[in-house]
């Protein structure tokens, strides 16, 4: 008997709402432990389930690829939760409203209790709950998936759209969480309130009473892949010269994405199909051996897609330019410096971005213009470092301070060694600048591997340990659990452009060697979030990258994800709540080998980036304080 999705869901809209059962049992068990995971209440949990797979049933035709039902159901899971959440906030509200203040004390426990059964006010199980509360949300999911969903490490993988590798990662640091005898309590406690036998009859029951339209008579095309069809008719019927060639003897199912996307009237899609074994050619074609494409960007169209992570068009920046930095303080992004061309001239202006409204706001002037400078966020202030004031030829050591309270800058102590094109980053306050260039003649340089620490707090400088490998600039730092992770660079752009990648320690004044970048990269930036980095834009041969690698220090591993919809070089990122902004930069164009480099107009372009498995305001939570005391002080103390 055939059980994938595709002949099920198949077999329902032909009339047969009894194999609809399949579905609930192969998935409901998934559902139930993510609404848990969500809920906190297995009884709520429950009529989440119950709710998803009716919703499920009744849209069954609306969904455009069958083999993505479990990820329908999973979107329509947490939206579900979302609403009860909401619903419940404003019946607590209500209700708290209504009563006496005296009668309010511990009533969230007592409402919580009220709706639980004994077992559920025995000690022991609520500190279980805590436990689990106190995990990052990607671990806790995973255990609750394991011990709750009885999902194997496969099955997760699958539901959750990641590895099996990170499956097994994530189930591992979670177990190194919780102690030995808060697993067993919690594999017991999740065995006794698993989804009844009946659950799944009790579906059945309900779905033969809701009708739904049968399956179109046309056999062998499912509606995703209709679409998908109909669209490269229509391009094609557009552009002639636009031809998609399909590999001999893929089948056409095979050869289209599978996925796809049903746009709202007037949005404009950053790609309409995602390819993979489909290859796109440019109706230009080189006249090299192989046919390479002139352009090289076609060789990225034509490469695998990443995946992971979604992005989003934000409004411009009202000053475009390249060569530019930006710093974080209460949730605003500081843009500073940079240059309307790349070889300038350098501008001192500041703008203040606010992802929330999706507004810029004008600022005051640094007191000096500047070009390639970094920008960091102390306490509150930023301090904008370095830099150059004439085209990127000539590198300054100045260090100037920005409080956005105040709307003010203040000279400080310059820096010892002056360069532009650096980096810097920030651990316990103290701010580390990286590498970088001395002086500069188009695209070679005097590259520098110094490293000098600035203390705000003082105002003083200190020389420490020089970068491993070699002297570098236009390279990129990004810190993670109190380390200094820095990406590639170059030292003759003419000659080299690095993969490699250094892990600095400012506790022990050490270097360490990490596993290169996929793609060498210079004239980028890289961004941390929810304890990973991402590598953003750069350039081939002066053509702006669209690939973006998403780095794990915790494994030392690189994987592609989403690729950026603006390929592009001499950008600045920064994250907020999570998300990447990724702003300004140029896309470049090819020249010849000579390096003739054209004065590339700056971009006012923003993306934002949603990291895979995003939540609002992710953090890694430390034990203590959070886990129950008996070992939640042995394990923060370990």
């Amino acid at each position: 008997m055939r059980t994938d999705d595709g002949h099920i869901i198949r077999e329902c809209l032909n009339g047969d709402s009894a194999s609809f059962g399949l579905l609930v049992d192969k998935y409901k068990a998934g559902i139930f432990a993510l609404a848990y995971d969500r809920l906190h209440n297995f009884h709520d949990a429950e009529d989440v389930t119950q709710e998803v797979f009716i919703k499920a049933y009744m849209n069954l035709r609306t969904l455009r690829q069958w083999d993505s039902f479990v990820v329908w159901l999973r979107s329509t899971t947490i939206n579900l939760c979302k609403d009860k959440f909401r619903a419940q906030s404003r019946h607590r509200d209500v209700y708290i409203n209504d009563q006496n203040p005296q009668i309010l004390e511990n009533a969230s426990l007592n409402s919580y209790h009220d709706e639980q059964s004994s077992l559920w006010r025995d000690e022991a199980l609520n500190s279980l709950d805590k436990a689990l509360s106190s995990l990052p949300e990607q671990y806790r999911q995973v255990l609750t998936l394991h011990y709750l969903g009885g999902m194997s490490g496969e099955e997760i993988s699958k539901f959750l759209i990641i590895s099996h590798a990170t499956v097994r990662q994530r189930l591992s640091r979670a177990r190194e969480y919780l102690k030995a005898e808060v697993l067993a309590m919690m594999s017991e406690t999740f065995e006794q309130q698993k989804l009844q036998a009946t659950f799944t009859f009790r579906i059945v029951e309900m779905v033969k009473r809701i009708k739904i339209h049968p399956i179109s008579t046309m056999k062998g095309l499912p509606w995703g892949l209709s679409l998908a069809t109909g669209i490269i008719i229509t391009v094609m019927s557009i552009n002639p010269t636009l031809i998609s060639f399909i590999h001999v003897g893929t089948p056409i199912s095979a050869a289209l994405s599978s996925e796809s996307k049903v746009l709202n009237i007037g949005e404009i899609p950053v790609s309409v199909i995602k390819t993979s074994n489909i290859a796109v050619l440019s109706n230009k074609m080189g006249k090299g051996k192989g046919g390479e494409p002139e352009n090289v960007q076609n060789t990225f169209f034509m490469a695998p897609q990443g995946e992971g992570g979604e992005w989003a068009k934000k409004a411009d920046m009202p000053t475009a330019r390249v060569d530019t930095s930006s710093a974080v303080v209460n949730g605003k992004i500081y843009v500073i410096g940079g240059g309307a061309t790349w070889n300038g001239p350098a501008l001192s202006v500041v703008e203040e971005y606010n992802p929330t409204t999706d507004t810029w706001m004008k600022k005051a002037d640094m007191s000096n213009a500047r070009q390639v400078p970094s920008s960091v966020a102390v306490k509150g202030k930023i301090y904008t470092i370095g830099g150059s004031q004439d085209g990127g030829l000539t590198s300054v050591p100045t260090i100037e301070e920005y409080d956005p309270v105040t709307d003010r800058w203040v000279k400080k102590a310059d820096m010892p060694t002056p360069r532009g094109a650096l980096s810097t980053s920030v651990v316990n306050g103290k701010i580390y600048a990286i590498g970088g260039c001395l002086k500069a003649a188009g695209v070679t340089g005097v590259p520098t591997a110094a490293v000098e620490e600035y203390n705000p707090e003082t105002d003083t400088w200190t020389k420490k340990a020089d970068m491993l490998t070699t002297p570098r600039w236009y390279h990129s730092s990004s810190v993670v659990n109190g380390k200094i992770y820095v990406f590639g660079g170059t030292s003759d752009i003419r000659k080299a452009i690095f993969s490699i990648v250094e892990e600095y320690d400012p506790v022990t004044d050490t270097w360490t060697r990490k596993t290169d970048m996929p793609t060498p990269r210079d004239w980028h930036c890289t961004s941390a979030s929810g304890g990973r980095i991402y590598a953003f834009g750069g350039h081939l041969q002066c053509v702006g990258i669209t690939i973006v690698e998403e780095y794990n220090p915790e494994t030392d591993t690189w994987k592609k994800v989403a690729n950026i919809p603006t390929g592009r070089l001499l950008l600045t990122a920064s994250e907020v709540n999570g998300k990447i902004y990724v702003i300004g930069g140029a896309i470049g164009k090819f020249q010849n080998v000579n390096w003739n480099l054209p004065e590339w107009q700056g971009l006012s372009t923003i993306e934002e980036y949603t990291p895979e498995g995003w939540q609002p305001e992710q953090s890694v939570v430390s034990p203590q304080g959070k886990l129950p005391t008996k070992w939640g002080t042995i394990k923060y103390n370990r």
